[in-house]
């Protein structure tokens, strides 16, 4: 167990460092109980430029195989001052994977969450969030699970900045069989402006791939009171497609970090009621 190098759960987005936080210990306990009910290991995947904190199916092979990708986590305690530790405090895709059942399922949390290593700064949870280097890294990561678990394919499930991360790994390789977000943050550009924030200047911008996921099936579960990525950011990544015909989408009534479970349940036994989980869907 790698307990000793993990970090303090910090929230997401904008929280005051003044909001009374679980100790370590205890954050730490959390995440292992994820770990436990749900019959995973904790293991570090080195890749060149991070090394990336999962939490991984104890199963030697899965024919294919879900990836959840965490959120962005803490990247600033508010507007104005950038946090030292991306780490979230209440992960809301360790819930969603939860709810999975499927014995074929591995977290990966972002670079410099829940472990740090020399490569870590805070522009990989600002404005290099979605950089190609991160990128590239969760490549090597999913080859590297493919070789462990001999999978042929992947459905990649994120969560906010996750879904984006999802979103460009799924242009870039052709092993994604279906693609799932949560809250996601599909058009940086657009985001930005809305928001009146800082440019992610080193960040790739989901929407630029429309041309490389239009035959990429997709699902979108968004909230309607998330005042985070607001709709129009979803919109306007949805409108950038020529051919819609694989993208589905669902508002429902949740804000950005509460409460998709029941309504990812849902999905998982009644869309999919003849399979088990998402994995299973073509």
């Amino acid at each position: 167990m790698i307990r000793a190098t993990f970090l303090i759960f910090l929230s997401i987005f904008f929280i005051s460092c003044s909001s009374k936080v679980q100790n370590l210990d205890s954050r730490i306990q959390t995440a292992f109980v994820y770990a436990n009910k749900n019959n995973l290991n904790d293991e570090i995947i080195h890749t060149n430029n991070f090394d990336l904190f999962s939490l991984q199916n104890k199963n030697s092979f899965c024919e294919k195989l879900n990836v959840y990708i965490e959120g962005d986590g803490l990247s600033f305690l508010n507007k104005n001052t950038i946090s030292t530790n991306p780490t979230p405090i209440n992960s809301t895709i360790l819930k969603l994977l939860s709810v999975d059942k499927s014995s074929c399922k591995v977290y990966i949390a972002r670079p410099c969450q829940y472990y740090t290593s020399a490569t870590c700064n805070n522009s990989y949870w600002t404005n290099k969030r979605f950089s190609s280097e991160v990128i590239s890294s969760f490549n090597e990561a999913m080859d590297y699970l493919k070789l462990k678990y001999n999978n042929k394919s992947f459905v990649l499930i994120g969560h906010s900045g996750g879904g984006a991360v999802a979103t460009i790994l799924s242009a870039s390789r052709d092993d994604v069989d279906y693609l799932f977000t949560i809250a996601p943050n599909l058009d940086i550009q657009k985001w930005v402006e809305l928001k009146r924030l800082t440019p992610l200047n080193g960040s790739l911008n989901p929407r630029d791939f429309v041309s490389k996921l239009e035959n990429v099936k997709q699902y979108h579960l968004l909230g309607k009171d998330d005042e985070v990525i607001p709709k129009e950011v979803f919109f306007s990544y949805l409108n950038s497609f020529e051919n819609k015909n694989n993208i589905k989408y669902k508002f429902i009534d949740a804000n950005h970090n509460c409460c998709y479970e029941k309504e990812f349940e849902i999905i998982n036994n009644s869309t999919f009621a003849h399979k088990k989980s998402l994995i299973s869907y073509m």
